[in-house]
């Protein structure tokens, strides 16, 4: 099985595991023991920052930061699978990978040499919202490496042999992925959850979907979307505040503004229960993804919200957690996020288990969702997520470059920067009361899809005891991420769990 370590969520900012060998049917429970207790609370110490719109619509962030005599970047453009062409997901990833592959007047080597000579460091990707290049320069060579930023952003020339060359190796990482039972079943949840929103797109493509990538798509989507007045820019480092904008104006004062369309896509479908079996013949454990669609970060109940799935299975709480490891030894771990974007968010539940537990651990994970919904939280369990909080948050804000990031996200979400300070009121200022009214408006424990990736001739059967009579089987061989239905052609095949 997988050892899934708890995870640390951190606020989003705007930028997989060993298998291990364990019994068939082993009952031995695991031990008992306490977790860490945690951090203490420290005081959040927010530094001053300074924050500027170009003439051209760039809005600037600079963060001082003078422990070290360096330079550090950061680059997001409001464009993402979000804003990909329908029917071909992954046109947003490639043209992010290929922005440093070469420009108008530097190959993908020059460009490498020029941020090498430079002492520094340079970083492409792209989310579901975003399109980013980051870096890392010595003091005296920013304008250096702010020129080299200018030229990939504005005049990458997607080379053909480079856009043949990241197709080969995207279609690689597939064939990985695809056998990996964990990315089917996060990719497989998104796209049943959101639909045919863009939300649910698989953002690396599909093999259909990459094959009909062209060069003439990369440079359609970076003209469309690439232009100062739809991007951020954050730099942090050891300059003054004149010396950072002046620099910035240089590199990209006369970048042009152009109008940037607007986005308009069908909402995503409402919650309804949906059970989807993908058929993976032969595995030994069966991946698991419970959950639904959720409010947007700027949700007014955003943070009471967020404490309630911390309760369910986050740090400082985690009842996911208690009950399939440390009751029922059914998994090595389990957790729920809240995931939040401009116009939406998930909230899903994982963990993976072996097959002859799938109907007993899927029974036991919903069971917790109606739970936080029809009781209201002991006082004591929301103490531990808000204690970890308190001991956690002020870690992701101790540098000045995550204090840059935390800076974007909330001008990037549009709400004010000044809350990252009031932050640790707002969750201490959570009661049991909040987190029963939230759940009570917001989680809909009927309304659950569930994705199960596994050997579905070893636990189907399970699933009508465990009060699922009703669910789809999707052969491997017929999956395909970029349909709703996930199956090839849109058909489903549904079936019904046998009777017990």
């Amino acid at each position: 099985m997988r050892r899934r370590p708890t995870p640390v969520r951190l606020l989003a900012a705007l930028g997989l595991l060993a298998m291990l060998p364990v019994a068939a049917d082993c009952q031995t429970p695991w031990p008992s023991s306490s977790p860490p207790p945690p951090l203490e609370a420290r005081s959040v110490d927010f530094p001053a920052y300074d924050l500027r719109t170009l003439p051209n619509g760039l809005q600037v962030l600079f963060v001082p930061q003078h422990e070290q005599p360096s330079v550090s970047f950061r680059l997001i453009v409001r464009a993402g699978t979000m804003q990909e062409p329908e029917g071909k997901p992954g046109v947003a990833s490639f043209t992010a990978a290929l922005l440093d592959q070469g420009t108008a007047t530097r190959t993908a080597s020059e460009i490498a040499d020029t941020i090498d000579s430079a002492g520094g460091l340079l970083a492409v990707g792209s989310a579901a919202e975003v399109t980013y290049v980051q870096g890392a320069v010595v003091k005296d060579r920013t304008d250096v490496a702010l020129e080299l930023l200018a030229e990939i952003v504005r005049a990458p020339s997607f080379p053909e042999q480079e856009v043949a060359l990241q197709k080969q190796q995207a279609l690689s990482a597939l064939q990985v992925g695809y056998d990996d039972p964990d990315y089917l079943a996060a990719a497989a949840f998104a796209r049943a959850v959101f639909g045919s929103h863009p939300y649910g797109r698989p953002g690396q493509g599909t093999p259909e979907s990459i094959e009909r990538i062209a060069r003439e798509d990369l440079v359609a989507f970076h003209q469309t979307w690439f232009a100062p007045n739809n991007a951020l820019m954050a730099v942090v480092g050891d300059l003054t505040a004149e010396e950072a904008f002046a620099a910035v104006e240089r590199a990209l004062g006369d970048w042009e503004r152009r109008e940037v369309p607007a986005v308009t896509v069908a909402p995503p479908p409402a919650p309804s229960p949906r059970v989807i079996v993908i058929d993976r013949p032969g595995s030994a454990q069966t991946e698991i993804r419970v959950g639904h669609l959720a409010i947007a970060r700027t949700h007014p109940d955003f943070i009471a919200f967020d404490m309630a799935i911390r309760i369910l299975g986050g740090e400082g709480a985690n009842r996911l957690f208690g009950v399939l490891r440390s009751d029922r030894g059914l998994t090595y771990g389990a957790s729920a996020d809240l995931n939040a974007f401009r116009e939406g968010g998930v909230v899903v539940a994982e963990t993976d288990t072996r097959t002859s537990a799938t109907g007993q651990a899927l029974r036991l994970m919903v069971d917790e969702f109606a739970r936080l919904q029809r009781e209201r939280v002991h006082p004591a369990e929301l103490q531990g997520a808000q204690d970890f909080m308190a001991g956690n948050f002020p870690l992701t804000i101790e540098t000045s470059s995550a204090i840059a990031e935390q800076v974007l996200v909330r001008l990037f979400f549009g709400q004010d920067p000044a809350g990252i300070e009031t932050y640790l009121d707002e969750v201490g200022a959570v009661s049991p009361a909040d987190i029963q009214r939230v759940a009570r408006e917001l989680l809909h424990p009927d309304a659950l899809t569930v994705v199960l990736v596994g050997d579905a001739a070893t636990f189907v059967d399970q699933l009508a005891q465990a009060g699922f009579d009703k669910y789809e089987r999707i052969p491997l061989s017929q999956l395909d991420l970029d349909a709703p239905t996930l199956q090839r052609g849109g058909s489903e095949t549904a079936a019904t769990a046998p009777a017990r």
